[in-house]
């Protein structure tokens, strides 16, 4: 029928139908005939995704799209909300192809890995990931610093500037340190092997803070994974999207509102389709008492709720909350690898495990 009103003007109705080999009848009956039950529920849909791809960046597809308006309790399919963003020409961001931009020192001593792949904890302030990326501008090229809690995804710290040098990283992990109020002795901070991370400032700084160094071994693609991951989001859902960044305030602007939904409105997958800051509150809420479930999530060891598509065992959760109190559970699954390591003055068994797209 879109067809015939779209060049009925130039040709008239009963030739095109003539040639389509429909009834005229059959067109001007179906004009009269009023919107069914679905056309008018999905007149109604099509407003709420609209709003709910706007509302976060547009760089959602139909599956957190859908996921968000089930939090908003709107009872609606998943293929429903797939044929009607086809409809509106509405689709997610997808990534693109990942450079390496860091260069490691190879004359600066490391510290071993503690980490091993297994990127699962039982609570936040057990560990932390930290990589840095870059900007191409007009004004030069510009650099952003990231530090992530592994347990939630939340991004405790970040820093943009015009230099690569130790400062940028350092920046980034005051910010995350003031932010957790200084409550960081005995936590892991997992980084790659670029030399603002194993720089002697650096270095010192986790010293000073309790925090125990822990550094990817060379050669395994996985290594620093969670962290990248998170870079990777930050490239597709905010730098690609734009074709001109004219220096480091426009980044930093940009990255400031990122962060700020990202932490506090976006919904990440491994943790069961909820915002980090959302699965903190949970986390601390269930230490005193019941625990505000969010949707996609059930009740998990130490008051913290359960990842949807979490890959470690319940029996090795129970093996993490009775063990050493390190924090870093064992990883089961078959793709698992156990190895003794010294963590924050703890031993503990610790797994390799690759962590889940957001």
């Amino acid at each position: 029928m879109s067809y015939i009103d779209e060049h009925r003007g130039r040709f008239g109705v009963e030739p095109i139908c003539r040639e389509l080999q429909v009834a005229p009848s059959t067109y001007y009956e179906t004009k009269r005939r009023p919107p069914s039950a679905r056309a008018i529920r999905d007149e109604e849909l099509k407003a709420e995704i609209s709003q709910v791809h706007a509302a976060n960046r547009s760089v959602y597809g139909a599956r957190k799209v859908w996921r968000q308006l089930l939090r908003q309790k709107v009872a609606v399919a998943r293929c429903t909300v797939e044929r009607l963003m086809r409809e509106m020409g509405l689709q997610g961001v997808r990534r693109g192809k990942r450079r390496r931009t860091t260069i490691p020192d190879e004359t600066a001593p490391r510290p071993a890995d503690l980490v091993q792949r297994n990127f699962c904890v039982t609570r936040p302030n057990r560990l932390w990931v930290v990589d840095l990326t870059y900007v191409a501008t007009w004004s030069g090229f510009v650099y952003a610093a990231f530090v992530i809690d592994a347990f939630s995804r939340f991004i405790v710290g970040w820093q943009v500037s015009r230099s690569l040098a130790t400062d940028l990283a350092l920046d980034a992990l005051e910010m995350a340190i003031w932010r957790r109020r200084g409550d960081v002795s005995g936590l892991v901070h997992h980084s790659d092997r670029g030399s603002q991370y194993t720089s002697i400032r650096y270095t010192e700084r986790l010293e000073e803070s309790g925090i125990a160094p822990s550094v990817g071994s060379v050669g395994e693609s996985y290594d620093n994974a969670l962290a990248e991951t998170v870079i990777g989001l930050y490239k597709t859902e905010v730098i690609r999207r734009r074709t001109r960044w004219t220096g480091v305030d426009d980044v930093e602007y940009a990255t400031l509102e990122w962060v700020d939904w990202f932490n506090h409105r976006r919904l990440l997958g491994p943790i069961g389709y909820v915002p980090p800051a959302e699965f903190e509150a949970a986390y601390y809420a269930g230490l005193d008492g019941q625990i505000p479930t969010a949707a996609g999530t059930t009740p998990g060891p130490n008051g913290a709720p359960r990842r949807s598509e979490d890959l470690v065992s319940e029996a090795d959760r129970r093996s993490a909350g009775s063990g050493d109190g390190s924090g870093l559970p064992v990883v089961s699954g078959a793709r698992r690898g156990k190895d003794r390591r010294e963590v924050g003055g703890h031993h503990q068994t610790v797994g390799i495990q690759a962590p889940e797209s957001p």
